[in-house]
């Protein structure tokens, strides 16, 4: 049996209510929180027992959600219906019930004073609700010392079952919100450990097939050689899927570090744009880069590293902008950054698409996988790469139109661990 609270002036509750409303938004277990409530409930109103009713929506009934501890593990087994109790006409009608004398009352769903060997003899319950729409019942049961419950214990209850019913919807927000990311965190742990087991797997086929077919190639003489360069080149653009996957899961397992030296971003900037020309000139694009002639463009950085993710925002740009399009590459330094920028005329990205772009396997339409193939990982491993620097990554684009991609990186290993402070804490 709890223990009898002792009699309070109004003011001496209304202070008890203040003080109570402050512990409520600081709490955010929610069945701390449901009890905590319990409790209040039965001091404020000087009550034998209170209890907590949330509607359940999957069987239309009140489920006892807390309840004094030595009530709790039996009341949390029984459901009340709403057509025949009092608690149900509460939540129905959104209004407040007060019964003085429930001895002999056929409202009462008396289901609970068996299951509980409980006896009410008077109830005070009043609605949880928010936004006008009810959730569940607060109730007090038997006053103490055979007293009725009196206007200041239904304005107490109404005001402790207002604040109690933004705090328990807070409470259910974060626990799906936990719950959610929970499972991101599960479903981004499977996403790695294919990444990392596939491109393990694969890599040891995929070098036979390039191998024997090279070999086969060499063997079977010009009347195949189309069959066998279609082979090949299948080959080669899986290995680079591979290798990207790859990529991403030595990222993930913390493989990956950059080795720093001092790299010119000009000439890694000529390098791709070299290395890209004769895709562009097939699909008939204009690739053009430009440079400042006063500055190299030196950073301290891993040349590699860099090489990748520009080379994936300009092999992205090329894929994604149709003939008699323009892409360019354009990079200048600014205040001890350098900033890369690739421009093109493409299709452009859907507004609302634009902050997953880097998300692994993210690609804007399904359709345009099926156009141009890929598995939405180049712009995850450029993200990754600049990331190791200290750098920054972002898009702008507009449907239609086309598509700017920017990368800023520090100029030294200096710079790079302010930058890195910086992000941090920001």
């Amino acid at each position: 049996m709890a223990k009898k609270p002792a009699f309070r002036t109004t003011t001496q509750r209304l202070e008890r209510l203040l003080e109570i409303s402050r512990n409520l938004t600081s709490t955010l277990d929610l069945q701390d929180l449901l009890q905590m409530i319990v409790e209040v409930a039965c001091e404020l109103t000087q009550s034998e027992a209170a209890s907590i009713l949330l509607h359940d929506p999957a069987t239309g009934e009140l489920r006892f959600e807390a309840a004094p501890g030595y009530q709790q593990d039996s009341l949390s087994q029984v459901s009340v219906p709403l057509d025949s109790s009092i608690a149900g006409w509460i939540f129905k009608n959104c209004r407040p019930m007060v019964i003085q004398d429930a001895t002999n009352d056929p409202r009462i769903y008396r289901e609970v004073d068996r299951t509980i060997d409980f006896h009410t003899r008077s109830i005070l319950g009043v609605p949880l609700i928010i936004r006008d729409e009810p959730i569940g019942v607060l109730e007090s049961v038997n006053k103490l010392e055979q007293r009725n419950y009196t206007e200041d214990d239904l304005a107490i209850l109404e005001t402790l079952a207002s604040q109690a019913a933004i705090a328990i919807v807070n409470a259910r927000l974060l626990q799906d919100l936990q719950i959610a990311n929970e499972d991101l965190r599960r479903l981004d742990r499977m996403k790695s450990d294919f990444i990392a087991i596939a491109s393990h797997e694969l890599r040891t086929p995929l070098g036979l097939i390039l191998g024997h077919s090279t070999f086969l190639k060499e063997q079977v003489g010009e009347k195949f050689d189309d069959q066998m360069e279609v082979i090949i080149r299948s080959a080669m653009r899986l290995k680079t899927i591979i290798e990207d996957m790859a990529t991403i899961a030595h990222r993930d397992e913390g493989q990956s570090r950059v080795r720093r030296a001092p790299f010119s971003m000009g000439q890694v900037i000529e390098d791709i744009v070299g290395r890209f020309k004769e895709a562009a000139e097939k699909k008939n694009i204009e690739l053009s880069y430009d440079i400042p002639d006063e500055s190299p463009l030196v950073v301290d950085g891993d040349r590699e590293k860099i090489d990748v993710a520009l080379a994936n925002l300009v092999q992205n740009a090329i894929i994604f902008t149709d003939p008699e399009g323009q892409v360019g590459v354009k990079a200048e330094e600014a205040s001890g950054y350098v900033k890369v920028f690739v421009v093109d005329t493409g299709i452009g990205i859907p507004k609302d698409d634009i902050d997953r772009v880097f998300d692994r396997f993210y690609q804007v339409e399904s359709h345009l996988t099926r156009k141009h193939g890929g598995m939405g990982l180049g712009l995850s491993i450029a993200k990754s790469m600049v990331e190791m620097h200290n750098g920054q990554i972002w898009c702008e684009s507009k449907e239609g139109v086309g598509s700017l991609f920017c990368f800023m990186l520090p100029v030294d290993e200096r710079r790079a661990s302010a930058a890195a402070k910086v992000f941090i804490t920001s």
